[in-house]
């Protein structure tokens, strides 16, 4: 029953995939992927015909698969090629010739097992080689149908894919038919015979595929060549040592143990020693590229990772200036490299390095004409010619490279980092292990990244002036804040002074005049403090600070020059910075001292509710009129008194809301003016907001 249908399943097979080879043929537009494809199907019609004929088993059967299989094989090849230039079409048809050369040891192996001999143990070891071969001719062949479809564009993979899904079917069958008889040593007689009625499924596939147009543009995709190539290596490895150990078990006798012990051993220890190693594999890369893809770099790939180098947070272990050079050398793959920093005078200066640990790190600054003819030209210098004493065009360049590059043998490549026609620096890039001579890939390639890289490194020089800028800005800040509240220190220490020459005799003005010089003392060593970056003077943590308590103490201050007065009731407290908040409040009762007259009291009124707590600074003065107070109070050097530096209220308020607090300001020009200075309050205050 299995055979009858095997061999009339493959009879209309036959007659099927004959009309569609004619069909295909008879094209007018007589394209050549058409016909060879169209050719491929009708010699699946002769495989078919003779499987009919001599069963699906038989030695003609198998000697018109392989014929089938190279049909099928030809057209992926002539596929492939369309996508490739002139000069890379002999690589890529070596990984095809490893194919035919298989299906080539397919017949000889076929045609053996009708030439031998009745041994058995010739024809076991013969119809076991054939399924070996079969084996590997069916997985190499699907891992090119993968290949051919990854590497063809989005926008044609229509045009291929039902061809390639037919092609995949076909010889994914053939895979498990080929496995199964491995593994039980035993044709596989009903898959064998199915084959007729798996191949007649697939003529709806065929034939909607033939209407499509499989001239398609292909682009071979790097990843998928390379780890098809690897997989193919690896079954050819394995088909080597299977094939190597069987003929030594026939030919070597009793010592055959003992040789394939000796070449598995071999075997092992080559792939032990060529697989790690960098340079085999650097070798294998260049050489791949080289032959097999119209550009030596993956573009999109190389950007991506030179970016990703580039952008990714840096630490002090891993600068910027050592991931520039290292997204430079990798794109050579070279070992390692050196960033000459440019100055203002052009001179370049060493400065970062990656994996370049010998290189001397004392190594001199480059002269400025050097980085000058780098920053006009643009020129990528390699280094051998200079040494073979071919200096190229232009010539100036011998005299220009500094003598410790030429003398230096791993030194390779100068690439300049060029950033608006200005030179941000150079990478001096270490030889990779497999020596080779730049081409115009390389220098179109290192250039555009030279300028990506030169931008990075502008723009962390640019931050670096401005966060140094912003350094210098907060010191001259601290300073002026500074010099304002030495100038009052100055008034307090000038009464002190005054009143001396009349009270310097009494030994209570005495005590009040040393605890006077001991407080400005200490606030002149805050202000000293004061400098030190992220610093504020004894600053503390928000706590609970009774504003009754500040007013007096204060006042006590204030009122040997002028007097002030204090309204409120019972303790309120406020959270806040002691020392910001008193001084705070001196700046706002020194410049209502300046403001009002010398008899006329200054106020500090005391208050708060549940949520807040406030204390307010009142005068008599002078006042100020809205336009002053709405756009220039709290702007620093503007002032409404004459000599004033305009800092005071500045930098009150900037203390206030430093403790979450705010200033008010109500003034009436000619009236006077009140401050008052509003923060959160540590416990409910019972007083009231009404001056007493």
């Amino acid at each position: 029953m299995i055979e009858t249908a095997g061999i009339w399943g493959h009879a209309i097979a036959a007659m099927l995939f004959a009309a569609i080879a004619i069909w295909q043929l008879a094209d007018r537009e007589r394209r050549s992927g058409k016909a060879i494809l169209g050719i491929a199907f009708l010699l699946t019609a002769v495989w078919a015909a003779l499987a009919a004929v001599y069963g699906p088993g038989s030695v003609m059967a198998s000697l018109g698969e392989t014929v089938r299989n190279l049909g099928f094989l030809t057209f992926m090849f002539v596929l492939l090629r369309q996508g490739l230039g002139e000069d890379r079409r002999p690589f890529v048809g070596l990984i095809y010739v490893a194919l035919f050369a298989v299906a080539l040891m397919q017949m000889l192996a076929n045609g053996m097992l009708s030439l031998l001999p009745d041994s058995a143990a010739l024809q076991a070891f013969a119809s076991q080689s054939t399924v070996i071969l079969d084996l590997c001719f069916t997985i190499g062949a699907l891992l090119l149908v993968h290949a051919l479809y990854s590497a063809a564009t989005p926008e044609t993979r229509w045009g291929i894919r039902l061809t390639m899904i037919a092609i995949a079917a076909m010889w994914v069958y053939d895979l498990n038919l080929y496995t199964f008889a491995w593994l039980t040593g035993r044709p596989a007689i009903e898959l064998l015979a199915l084959r007729g009625a798996l191949m007649i499924g697939l003529v709806p596939t065929f034939l909607l595929a033939a209407r499509r147009n499989t001239d398609s543009k292909l682009k071979l995709s790097r990843k998928v060549t390379f780890r098809s190539l690897s997989l193919i290596a690896i079954a050819g490895y394995f088909l080597a040592m299977f094939l190597a150990t069987r003929i030594i078990d026939m030919v070597a006798g009793n010592s055959a143990v003992l040789v394939q012990v000796a070449l598995v051993f071999l075997f092992s220890a080559g792939a032990i020693v060529l697989l790690p190693s960098q340079r085999v594999r650097g070798w294998l890369r260049v050489k791949v590229a080289k032959h097999l893809f119209e550009h030596r770099y993956d573009y999109r790939a190389e950007w991506i990772r030179f970016n990703h180098t580039l952008a990714r947070p840096g630490t002090g272990s891993d600068p910027l200036d050592a991931r520039v050079v290292q997204a430079l050398g990798e794109i050579t793959e070279a070992q390692g490299g050196l960033l000459l920093a440019a100055q203002d005078d052009n001179r370049l200066r060493p400065g970062a390095r990656w994996n370049w640990d010998g290189l001397d790190s004392a190594a001199p600054t480059a002269d400025g004409a050097l980085g000058r003819w780098l920053a006009a030209s643009g020129h990528i210098v390699e280094l051998d010619p200079l040494r073979r004493g071919d200096h190229g065009d232009p010539d100036e360049i011998a005299t220009l490279v500094p003598r410790w590059m030429i003398d230096e043998p791993d030194a390779w490549a100068l690439a300049p980092l060029i950033h608006r026609d200005r030179l941000a620096g150079a990478v001096l890039l270490k030889r990779p292990k497999v020596d080779r001579t730049l081409d115009w890939e390389d220098l179109d390639l290192l250039r555009i990244a030279g300028r990506q890289a030169a931008s990075y490194l502008a723009e962390a020089r640019s931050q670096d002036a401005l966060a140094e800028a912003r350094r210098f800005d907060e010191f001259n800040r601290r300073f002026a804040f500074i010099l304002h509240d030495i100038k009052n220190l100055v008034s307090q220490l000038s009464l002190v002074a005054r009143n001396a020459e009349r009270h310097a005799d009494n030994p209570e003005f005495r005590a009040d005049m040393v605890a006077t010089l001991q407080d400005s003392v200490g606030k002149m060593n805050d202000l000293l403090a004061r400098l030190a970056p992220k610093d504020r003077a004894r600053s503390e943590a928000p706590r609970a600070v009774g504003l009754r308590k500040m007013a007096e103490r204060i006042a006590a201050q204030k009122g040997q020059a002028h007097p002030v007065r204090i309204v409120g009731g019972p303790e309120c407290e406020a959270m806040a910075d002691p020392v910001r908040l008193e001084t705070a409040l001196i700046h706002m009762v020194q410049n209502a001292i300046d403001a009002s007259p010398a008899d006329t009291p200054i106020w500090l009124v005391v208050g708060g509710d549940e949520t807040e707590a406030w204390i307010a600074v009142e005068d008599n003065g002078a006042g100020m009129d809205p336009e002053f107070v709405r756009e220039k109070l709290f702007e620093p050097f503007h002032s409404s008194k004459t000599g004033g530096f305009g800092i005071g209220a500045f930098e009150a308020r900037s203390l206030v809301a430093e403790m979450g607090g705010r200033i008010e300001v109500d003034s009436r020009k000619g009236e006077g003016t009140r401050f008052t200075i509003t923060l959160p309050a540590a416990a409910a205050c019972e007083t009231d907001r009404e001056i007493a």
